[in-house]
């Protein structure tokens, strides 16, 4: 199941500039990954699940490329998002 849409606007609220700003990068980074840590948990009850795990890695591979968007853009914002959300880089 996918995230709530209170979980969506909690996480827009902390990264987006206002409540309905869910097109930022800060923000699209934010819900992949909150999706991905979710998609996580799901994998490890179901291990043969192959078609969710293509899902998932098409999500951590939107993930870098937005991540590495925001790098050429604002390498401020990228530093401070990364150490925000805990993703290693």
């Amino acid at each position: 199941m996918a995230l709530s849409k209170e979980e969506k606007l909690e996480i827009i609220k902390k990264f987006g500039k206002g409540e309905k700003d869910s097109g930022t990068t800060e923000v699209q980074i934010a819900l992949l990954t909150a999706e991905i840590n979710r998609l996580t948990g799901h994998f490890e009850a179901h291990k043969k699940d192959h078609a969710s795990r293509r899902g998932l890695m098409q999500m951590v591979g939107k993930r870098r490329r937005l991540l590495d968007y925001l790098a050429s853009k604002n390498i401020e914002k990228y530093r401070s998002i990364i150490k925000e959300l805990n993703i290693r880089k």
